[in-house]
């Protein structure tokens, strides 16, 4: 009887007959278990978030410092005839890439380190290939050696592994042969005088760490509100996980700049590899295999630069969450098969370190929030609770936004941001699952340091490049907009609860990340 009615009844009714039995039969099982998946993987997040929470509270208030942790003694150098002989001899390298902006800053905080001329070893990596930049980098070497400074200009003659390529050619070179430790500092990482004399008497007095790390301090953090939003999230990298992983188990996630790594770790650790586009990751594993320590310092702050420009960032992005993906897929049972660490610290690399934060929740921030949670509203037969959809969110997102205070009055424009980028980082994350193309995609962050005041002050250029969108629209962020504006249109007509000021919230966050209106504007970036 049914189905004679919707043979009468004309298009609409058979539209409506073949949707309501589809949505039985198909659409409400697969969101059913969309929907559980996406609490599972919340929950787990939750819990994460709230351990680093318990964590980074007690070692506060119980005042666990480095120096109460581990051995730590200024190097004595009152001794005339062994004159500096007590200070080890220290590489710092710094590997470049056609960095015009910042070559000087970089090079002069490099050759500014409070250490004994003869007990240091400036090492230049210079991978650019403009060779104007080249003659530049090289000609400020030069002023550095005139001044006494021990550097050392060094090319190659290909760019094979990139940065960790650099970073292994550079370890070759025969008076590498005679240091005891080396330190990395990224093109824009401006370390202060001291930063040595802070760090290397932890790896001398102590000889089971391996990697000391200091922590990142933004110089643009106040350009725009792209930088805000960074900050917001690095700050919690920093502030909570970096030092929960430090105090807890004595591993973490080597920075790949502003850090010193102990040169025999280095070697036991089977040296910089290219595997995939973390490499600094991929040390840090290796080496904890080893059964090496790592110590990071959250008072010792060297200064850097974030990508201020959405095509930066997204690159940056990209092989954040792609890299760590791929080398998860790489070495889980190279860490599972490993003998010489406890269980405890192998379920945390790969469980914590690997699957909750590289994989769960960036794939969970978009699949949840941008695609399961939207579609609910159309089908009423799949509810998801308050607690779910509300108050663990919530209380998530305020246990990160802890580590960056200043800015709490962000927090719906941070929620919001992270939850739009989530897509980008979704979709990296996949890539390196797979090892599918622009698996091993290296585009190095541009760098814009004092120069940036010079490049936005033309307003009629910067304004011919704001109206010029045709080649920056990202059409995959417009589609999940058009898909959440659609969501909230229909919650907004039947609905009978008041999601779709959220999604409209996110439907306007996706479609100015789709036109490229984030972040600082500079022509020709």
């Amino acid at each position: 009887m049914e189905a004679f009615q919707v043979v009468i009844g004309g298009v609409g009714m058979q539209i409506e007959f073949v949707w309501k039995h589809m949505r039985e039969a198909l659409v409400v099982p697969i969101l059913k278990i969309a929907v559980f998946l996406c609490i599972c993987m919340l929950l787990m997040d939750f819990v994460e978030k709230v351990y680093m929470a318990i964590v980074i509270s007690f070692v506060k208030l119980c005042g666990r410092k480095p120096e109460k942790r581990y051995k730590w003694e200024t190097i004595k150098d009152d001794d005339v005839e062994l004159g500096n002989s007590n200070y080890p001899m220290v590489l710092v390298q710094v590997p470049m890439y056609n960095e015009r902006e910042v070559y000087k800053l970089s090079i002069g905080a490099a050759c500014g380190l409070s250490w004994p001329s003869d007990r240091i070893i400036i090492q230049i990596l210079d991978d650019s290939t403009d060779p104007t930049i080249q003659e530049l980098v090289q000609v400020e070497c030069h002023i550095w050696e005139s001044k006494g400074i021990n550097i050392k200009y060094e090319v190659r003659d290909n760019r094979n592994g990139y940065k960790a390529g650099a970073l292994k050619e550079g370890m070759k070179h025969s008076y590498v042969m005679q240091c005891d430790y080396v330190v990395i500092f990224d093109a824009d990482f401006q370390p202060e005088p001291d930063f040595l004399c802070q760090t290397i008497p932890f790896l001398i007095n102590n000889p089971e760490i391996g990697l000391v790390q200091g922590r990142w301090k933004f110089v643009n953090a106040n350009e725009c509100l792209m930088t805000r939003m960074q900050q917001m999230s690095l700050d919690y990298h920093f502030k909570v996980e970096q030092e929960v992983g430090s105090s807890t188990y004595a591993f973490f996630g080597f920075n790949g700049t502003a850090g010193v790594w102990r040169i025999s770790a280095l070697n036991e650790a089977g040296g910089w590899k290219d595997r995939t586009t973390v490499e600094d990751m991929d040390l840090a594993i290796r080496a904890s295999l080893k059964g090496w320590k790592f110590l990071y310092l959250a008072n010792l702050q060297v200064k850097s630069e974030l990508p201020s420009t959405l095509k930066a960032y997204r690159y940056q992005q990209h092989r954040w969450s792609c890299g760590p993906a791929n080398l998860f897929r790489k070495v889980v049972m190279e860490i599972f098969t490993n003998k010489k660490v406890s269980l405890w610290t192998k379920l945390h690399v790969v469980y914590s370190f690997f699957f909750v934060r590289k994989i769960v929740v960036h794939i969970n921030t978009f699949v949840f929030y941008c695609i399961v949670l939207p579609a609910t509203v159309m089908v009423p037969e799949v509810v998801i609770p308050k607690w779910i959809c509300v108050y663990i969110p919530c209380i998530v997102t305020l246990l990160k936004a802890v580590g960056t205070p200043r800015s709490f009055h962000l927090l719906v424009f941070w929620v919001l941001f992270e939850n739009t980028m989530s897509l980008h980082r979704t979709k990296a994350t996949i890539i390196g699952l797979l090892e599918t193309s622009r698996v091993n995609e290296w585009i190095v962050t541009e760098k814009l340091g004092d120069a940036l005041k010079d490049k936005i002050g033309d307003s009629k250029l910067l304004k011919k490049y704001r109206f010029n969108i045709g080649n920056r629209i990202h059409m995959t962020e417009l589609v999940v907009g058009f898909y959440l504006i659609f969501c909230g249109c229909y919650d907004f007509m039947y609905g009978k609860n008041y999601f779709f000021i959220f999604l409209f919230m996110q439907a306007v966050a996706f479609f100015i990340l789709a036109l490229g209106y984030v972040g600082t504007f500079v022509p020709n970036s």
